[in-house]
């Protein structure tokens, strides 16, 4: 863990829609340990000068990390400005994330709506690397408009590996995909809980929903896991803006099972 903010260089930038951007950073020079850090886990990302924000992770990795960063304050935004060559300055990784190891040998359900598609890209890939420990794949993702999709590229192969369900709520005429929000796609599925984790992350309106769906199609509350990252400020536990009934999302999250924090979505 990186306890003191170190320059991490910037080798690609992708553009995923006119206000979002994938970076793909490489660990800094000379630095010998492998990189470390399990899907749903987070970074502090900081500007020298302007400030930090919290950011979790979108790979699985040991040599490289990537984050999708939107422009929506100060730091985001100046992130957004710096291109392949530059650096980002990133401690952690900090809390809790998806427990995939704990997981093995289960079917895992895949549920994510808008930007909280990001860290779910991450156990995807995790997943990916190590296919044969998991049964079957369904993934169920959710966006505003066509425009708005991210990581098209990924979404290709996904297509071919997993069972994936991909639909907007709002389409023109001529769109071809799957238009409707994400919770009726997941309630039309027909998906029952036997052998199966399902892992959530997106608004909190959304997550409300998801898990009223799960719960007409039998899932348990200890069958889901959700991720409250958008509650996250100083990573450690210091400020207390993320306490939500007792525990820090920083710290004792971002992912929860929902058993533990039932109540918190509403």
């Amino acid at each position: 863990m990186l306890f003191s903010p170190k320059p991490f260089r910037i080798v690609k930038k992708e553009a995923q829609t006119t206000d979002i951007c994938l970076f793909k950073l490489e660990r800094p020079r000379g630095e010998k340990e492998k990189l470390c850090y399990d899907p749903g886990e987070f970074f502090q990302v900081s500007v020298p000068g302007v400030g930090e924000a919290p950011f979790s992770v979108c790979s699985c990795s040991h040599d490289f990390i990537e984050f999708n960063i939107r422009g929506v304050g100060s730091v985001s935004n100046k992130l957004l400005e710096l291109e392949p060559g530059s650096y980002m300055w990133l401690r952690g990784p900090y809390g809790n994330g998806y427990p995939m190891k704990d997981l093995i040998g289960n079917n895992l359900v895949i549920i994510g709506g808008g930007t909280g598609v990001a860290p779910l890209r991450g156990v995807l890939k995790y997943v990916e690397k190590h296919r044969a420990d998991y049964e079957k794949v369904h993934v169920f993702f959710g966006f505003k408009r066509p425009e708005e999709i991210l990581f098209k590229k990924d979404m290709e192969v996904w297509n071919r590996i997993f069972d994936l369900h991909l639909t907007v709520d709002k389409a023109p005429k001529d769109y071809k995909g799957r238009v409707g929000l994400v919770t009726k796609i997941v309630e039309e599925s027909g998906l029952n809980n036997k052998n199966k984790a399902v892992m959530i992350c997106g608004p909190p309106i959304m997550i409300k929903f998801t898990i009223m769906t799960l719960e007409k199609l039998g899932f348990n509350h200890d069958q889901i896991f959700v991720s409250f990252e958008r509650r996250m400020k100083c990573g450690v536990g210091m400020c207390g803006h993320c306490m939500i009934s007792g525990l820090y999302v920083c710290k004792d999250g971002p992912v929860f099972r929902y058993d533990k924090v039932k109540g918190v979505h509403e």
